[in-house]
């Protein structure tokens, strides 16, 4: 699915696979979780994820958090 590409929205969470660049939803759904805050992130806002780990991250300091970076700023 890309920004041009606009899926019905589902309510409650969608199934993602995260690829390089894009991302295919395995199962509808209104949002996704974040691996480290557990925020609910809409699929339309949402801008990171990590491919190996297949993970989605609320914000840039999430991601951060994720690779272990002691102060976020």
């Amino acid at each position: 699915m890309n920004r041009f590409e606009r899926a019905p929205l589902m309510p409650g969470e969608a199934v993602v696979e995260y690829l390089d660049g894009d991302l295919k939803v395995l199962r509808p759904g209104h949002f996704v979780r974040c691996a480290v805050t557990g925020v609910q992130i809409p699929l339309e806002e949402l801008r990171y994820w990590n491919v190996e780990k297949q993970q989605a991250y609320a914000t840039r300091d999430a991601v951060l958090m994720s690779i272990g970076a002691k102060n976020p700023e």
